[in-house]
């Protein structure tokens, strides 16, 4: 059992893992039941995914950045037991020369060293202004 210190490790590890944009190392922080849940009612984006179905929605987004990745930033986080409650920003410049910047709420539940399960709160929309309209 990780202590939640370590948890906020593995946290951190995940916001720079995802900010490199390769999808197989980002799946590889999940555990292998790893669901991962997005608010809002975005077709395409909100809703709740098994770790395939998170491969399959990074493998198509991260075609439309620029550099093929939107980069996390941790700017705090707290820890109790094996979950890790998360604030961060993103940045990301699209092909289409709109730029992505969205504040974000994550909480984390590990097990066995790995991501059991996903939270992620965020403005939709913006999310949804930047993708879609």
């Amino acid at each position: 059992m990780t202590t939640p210190e370590q948890n906020i490790d593995l946290a951190d590890n995940f916001a720079k893992v995802f900010s490199t944009g390769d999808v197989e190392q980002i799946l590889d922080t999940l555990h292998p039941d790893a669901t991962y849940w997005v608010s809002g009612r975005i077709d395409g984006m909100s809703g709740s995914y098994n770790k395939e179905g998170l491969g399959a929605l990074l493998g198509g987004v991260t075609s439309v950045y620029e550099n093929g990745a939107l980069e996390i930033t941790p700017t705090s986080a707290i820890a109790q037991g094996d979950k890790v409650a998360v604030e961060a920003t993103s940045y990301a410049k699209l092909k289409n020369g709109k730029v992505y910047q969205n504040a974000y709420h994550f909480l984390f539940e590990f097990r066995d060293g790995k991501i059991l399960s996903v939270k992620e709160y965020m403005d939709t929309q913006h999310a949804y202004d930047i993708f879609y309209a």
